[in-house]
């Protein structure tokens, strides 16, 4: 039976955080919300300021009727979108920084699918650059365990469009980095139906200083520790899961794995280090890396990792890969 959409709520929460960011680049994150095709009463634009410096509020008099404000006390990205989660009143939520914009074509194209198939959760591309092309491929819907199960995917909370009811308890945990690593595919298991598609929907701003870019070592450290407590828990999580279940998580476990280790030898270059962390990995059944077919690259890395001839030569290679992007 087809899943009806009601109407005396808006279609779509979009849940915007920001902090002492350029007054254009909101406004054209605004803007991008505006330009869809969605009526007024189906868009709900939240914006969450997490204690700026000085509000926004007294340059965006011309956007009063079309966002909600909120201000609160610095508390970090976790919290702010938690505090939009609890007020959002759409059907759908998508969140989005307040320095990126989403583009009118391709994220029209979400819509449809949530508008027409219904789906629980729909992932799409990013860019850089906004480009012209107009034909789109999807995959067909399935379940979120077995999508997590079979498919690669992007963390990011940014990069997808989903139903506010399969949240339930759901929420982001405050204080950490990589808190989308731990929120996404806890709510891709919670999502009856999924659907990819490779329309680049969302245009990201890359700017130094970012936290994301930070090169102070306790920035480092603290990045690399919260991806591993992140870790630890996901991985006790497996243990209360059923089968289809635990097998979608499980992957998505190893591959985090994959990108810790990827990230211990690029921030700190210590193979000390990284011998202490890979003794921590192991004492809780994360490592040595599992011999599963999932894709060619965690094959080869997967080899490589679990020995220690591989791991030196992870240690001199994988600076200079960074090196040379």
């Amino acid at each position: 039976m087809t899943q009806q959409l009601p109407t005396d709520t808006p279609l779509v929460s979009f849940i915007l955080t920001y902090y002492n960011l350029p007054i254009d680049l909101l406004r054209r994150c605004i803007d991008s919300i505006k330009a869809l095709t969605l009526r007024p009463c189906e868009r709900e634009i939240i914006l969450i300021d997490d204690g700026s410096t000085v509000s926004p509020l007294p340059y965006l008099a011309d956007y009063q009727d079309d966002i909600v404000y909120i201000r609160q006390k610095n508390g970090g990205l976790s919290v702010a979108r938690n505090t939009g989660i609890r007020i959002a009143q759409g059907q759908y939520l998508q969140f989005v920084d307040a320095d990126d914009c989403l583009l009118t074509s391709a994220y029209e194209h979400c819509l449809d699918l949530v508008r027409y198939q219904h789906s629980d959760m729909v992932l799409f591309d990013f860019t850089e650059q906004p480009d012209a092309h107009a034909t789109y491929d999807d995959t067909p819907a399935m379940s979120g365990a077995t999508f997590l199960r079979t498919k690669n995917i992007r963390g990011t909370a940014c990069g997808y469009l989903f139903r506010k009811s399969a949240l339930s308890e759901l929420r982001f945990t405050p204080g950490i980095y990589h808190e989308d690593e731990e929120f996404t595919p806890l709510l891709m298991l919670r999502a009856d139906t999924v659907v990819s598609t490779n329309a680049k929907a969302y245009q990201y701003t890359r700017r130094s200083g970012s936290i994301t870019t930070a090169p102070d070592i306790r920035h480092r450290l603290k990045r690399l520790d919260d991806l591993q407590q992140i870790l630890f828990r996901l991985q006790r999580t497996t243990d209360s899961l059923p089968t289809e279940e635990r097998l979608a998580l499980s992957r998505r476990v190893h591959q985090l794995t994959m990108d810790y280790i990827y990230n211990v030898i690029l921030l700190t270059r210590s193979r000390h280090f990284l011998n202490r962390k890979l003794e921590e990995l192991h004492r809780r059944n994360i490592y040595p890396l599992p011999n599963r077919e999932y894709t060619r690259k965690y094959n080869c890395f997967r080899r490589l990792a679990n020995s220690g001839v591989g791991l030196s030569v992870l240690m001199r290679i994988i600076p200079l890969m960074r090196s040379e992007r």
